[in-house]
């Protein structure tokens, strides 16, 4: 599976990559460098075609050096086939297995491999990366450790990563993720570069979602609007089955009270539509447009108050996401808040510019049905 590198031909795995991939590589020279971008723009591709281009033979130097691996050398080939001695890779063991990067010790077979995989870096994992950055190059370009993302590395290991991040071996290279750097130890920000991967133009990413399969740009377009401009999980919808006319359909379906509208969705991502939805019912009943839904289709005149209330109770259930819930009674019950929140009347306003106000407070209403699916 080499989506995430760069192939024989020289393509790119996300068209957009190619300027901050350059700047990159022009510009950064340190030992440590910490790729900031959104989850859905490609920070895992930048950085694996990052790392590849580190190692790539055939590059060249100084002015003559192309802006990005080749593709054909010895080195690539290697990281295309997942075998490169000097690139260590450390993904949460769940992406290890969706990527096809596994460890040494990972386990493909016997009772070890039914259990849920961790979603950490653990420090085991992190003491490989140190052990294998203090053996000679065995191709002569140097090492790379690519750790995706640095916020999934737990207390132990992160501690662990400190000195190599302040003093690697020779001629070795780290490269970070994060969706978030607030999130890592000051420590560990403190010692790498930052460099930021923007999400692509709007038009570029429309571009590549036709190539990807997307019906047309408008259906392009919902996709990415409903996934805030990101174009890796406006695809993921797409391959969810959740295609653009579906979308658009969901808050007439939500306000109505149809459970069925979500119903195989998986928990977090229900939850995140719903999110989504509630964000652009404020935004409505305050006089604005709405952001992930097509405008048209959102309620316009639920009160503020009930959706703040709605609001609230979502985070509390995004926050137990991974509870075993019951599914189908955990979505009928987020749809039952929704419409309830979604229709709670307002009251006339009391004269010019007085505020809009529910009859009731719907925070109650809104809450009972999952009150009682509390983790």
């Amino acid at each position: 599976m080499n989506e995430l590198i760069v192939g024989e031909d020289g393509t790119l795995p996300l068209p957009w990559l190619a300027e901050p991939l350059a700047q990159a590589l022009n510009t950064h020279r340190g030992h440590a460098l910490l790729v900031h971008a959104a989850p859905g723009v490609g920070a895992l591709a930048f950085a694996m075609v990052l790392a590849q281009a580190w190692l790539c033979e055939g590059r060249g130097s100084g002015a003559q050096a192309l802006p990005r691996p080749c593709g054909r050398c010895g080195s690539c080939r290697l990281v295309q086939s997942h075998l490169h001695p000097d690139l260590t890779v450390l993904l949460p063991e769940s992406l290890r297995r969706e990527h096809g990067w596994p460890l040494p010790d990972d386990k493909t077979d016997g009772d070890d491999s039914k259990r849920k995989p961790s979603r950490q870096i653990r420090i085991d994992e992190v003491r490989l990366l140190i052990e294998r950055s203090t053996r000679t190059s065995a191709r002569g370009q140097g090492k790379v450790g690519l750790l995706h993302p640095a916020e999934v590395l737990n207390l132990q290991s992160a501690n662990a990563l400190l000195k190599t991040l302040e003093e690697p071996a020779a001629g070795t290279r780290l490269l970070l993720t994060t969706a978030d750097p607030s999130t890592l130890l000051p420590t560990v920000r403190s010692r790498c570069q930052l460099l930021r991967l923007p999400a692509p133009a709007p038009a570029l990413a429309v571009q590549w979602l036709l190539a990807q399969g997307v019906a047309d740009a408008d259906a392009a377009q919902v996709l990415l609007a409903a996934s805030g401009g990101r174009p890796l999980d406006a695809l993921a919808l797409q391959q969810a089955g959740i295609d653009a006319r579906a979308w658009a359909a969901l808050p007439a379906a939500v306000a109505a009270g149809h459970a069925g509208a979500l119903a195989g969705w998986p928990i977090p991502r229900a939850v995140d539509a719903l999110q989504k939805l509630c964000h652009d019912a404020m935004a409505r009943a305050a006089g604005g447009p709405a952001v992930y839904f097509p405008t048209a289709g959102v309620p316009a005149r639920a009160a503020l108050p009930a959706l703040q209330a709605w609001a609230a109770e979502l985070r509390r259930v995004a926050r137990h996401d991974e509870h075993p819930w019951s599914e189908a009674l955990l979505i009928e019950a987020l749809v039952g808040s929704a419409s309830q929140a979604l229709a709670a009347p307002v009251t006339a306003a009391a004269g010019p510019g007085a505020p809009r106000s529910s009859t009731r407070p719907a925070a109650h209403g809104a809450g009972q049905g999952l009150d009682t699916l509390s983790p």
